[in-house]
């Protein structure tokens, strides 16, 4: 095989009978479910899912070759005019990608019939990883924090809202919220979501009804790793495919902004995860000095990373709500226990101590804030930063101040294009990509409400 095939030729033997055993398994676990089809599913910059289905008779063969895809599907479109871009033309953009399998994460989707889903890495046609892959991203930075002797512990906290399916009223398309979610009367939907979940990879701590109609607060079990981000990715389509089932629609976005928080609650634990380092002592409510120095690090970077946090104009108004003058922006600002602030440090419960970014928002991709918690963080503890520092950097420069937000997101970009720390860590290519894309959707942005409401089926 080795010899016929590019793709595995650098593999070592060990390496190639642990693959060929592992996809064995997994085809044997298929044929005991009566598997019939499997997604290939990778993630786009917006956080959404782009996938090809394979039928199960073709899974040894993708398994070991990949799928091929578009490269639009996952990049998606940037301004034709737009000439700054010049890794990017035609014949790049317009090229193919692999998407590669992780066989770590294929699960059975209870949801759907005789289907499971695998979730992949992109590369080039040449085997390269592609730059400007979220998932690649983060696990760079998780590898980064392994370097200096870390591991990192997380776990989102999502907002969003159940709609009932959209009816036609005096020839306007209206969703109205579904109502009985809100009371947690429909418990078989409930139910399904939860179990189905935990079979597909994604644990829910728990799930609860919030204070807007139709709003939902879900939270995920912490977990090590790229784990925190995979459970969510897979949150994020599931949930609008149970939704479906039972005649509601799922969505991540809302015009008013206040009902997509997204948080990430998360601490820094050695590289064996065996010792919280954000804990000061049993019982102490304080960080620990390492855990300051993250914490630093997050404010210092608070103005560049906001744009990976709350990517659209819509998730961004909640930021507003902190400012009661019209300003452009507003501090970020910390503090104990809580919840108003940007980020929360949380000194109770039996994980010990551990830090909530309420920056992100549920619309945002889980793994660029996962990668961007983790670059900030990182540089916050390499260079021992303190929050006086922080305050010290503020009145030397005459820019944006670094832990304020930008309630603009051009602001944010122009912060991120200036933060050479967050541009370094994520990648040249991936920046000056992603500011492009949204310089482009800022252009053409439409602001009727009836095209935000059909956004709300898709983030």
């Amino acid at each position: 095989a080795s010899n016929r095939n590019p793709d595995v030729n650098g593999l070592g033997r060990s390496t190639l009978l642990h693959l060929f055993s592992h996809i064995e398994f997994i085809k044997q676990q298929m044929a005991r479910d009566n598997v019939q089809f499997v997604r290939f599913e990778s993630i786009d910059l917006h956080g959404v899912s782009r996938s090809k289905n394979v039928p199960s008779r073709f899974f040894h063969e993708k398994a070991i070759h990949g799928v091929a895809m578009p490269r639009s599907y996952l990049e998606l479109t940037l301004n034709p005019k737009d000439n700054e871009l010049d890794y990017i033309n035609a014949t790049n953009f317009n090229c193919d990608i692999i998407l590669n399998p992780d066989l770590s994460t294929f699960r059975i989707l209870p949801w759907t019939e005789q289907t499971a889903r695998v979730i992949c890495d992109s590369f080039t046609v040449l085997g390269n990883p592609l730059m400007t892959s979220p998932r690649h991203i983060a696990k760079k930075q998780l590898s980064q924090l392994q370097d200096n002797g870390f591991s990192l512990h997380s776990a989102f906290t999502y907002e969003f809202c159940i709609y009932g399916i959209t009816e036609v009223v005096n020839s306007k398309t209206i969703s109205f919220p579904a109502a009985t979610i809100l009371n947690n009367h429909d418990q078989t939907f409930i139910q399904e979501l939860i179990e189905g979940m935990y079979y597909a990879g994604a644990n829910i701590e728990s799930f609860s009804s919030s204070s807007g109609p139709g709003q939902m607060e879900i939270t995920f079990h912490p977990a090590f790793g790229i784990d925190a981000a995979e459970s969510a990715f897979t949150f994020r389509t599931g949930i609008k495919e149970v939704a479906k089932k039972y005649n509601y629609v799922a969505s991540f976005f809302s015009e008013s902004g206040f009902y997509n928080s997204g948080a990430l609650s998360h601490s820094l634990w050695d590289v064996n995860g065996q010792k919280n380092l954000f804990s000061a002592g049993y019982g102490v409510e304080e960080l620990s000095e390492l855990g300051k120095n993250w914490l630093s690090g997050l404010l210092a970077h608070t103005a560049a990373i906001s744009c990976l946090m709350a990517p659209t104009t819509s998730c961004r108004k909640p930021y507003s709500k902190y400012s009661k003058e019209s300003k452009e922006t507003v501090n970020a600002k910390w503090a104990y226990n809580d919840n108003s602030c940007a980020f929360n440090v949380k000194c109770h419960g039996g994980k010990g101590t551990t830090i909530e970014n309420k920056l992100s928002s549920a619309a945002a991709n889980p793994y660029l804030v996962l990668a961007a918690t983790i670059a900030a963080g990182l540089d916050g503890v390499k260079r021992g930063l303190r929050y006086d520092d922080v305050l010290e950097e503020e009145d030397e420069t005459g820019d944006l101040k670094p832990s304020s937000v930008p309630l603009k997101l051009e602001d944010a970009l122009v912060a991120l294009e200036k933060d050479t720390c967050i541009k370094e860590a994520l990648g040249e290519t991936f920046i000056r990509y992603f500011v492009a894309m949204k310089h482009y959707e800022l252009e053409t942005e439409e602001m009727d409400s009836e095209r935000n409401k059909c956004l709300g089926y898709f983030i």
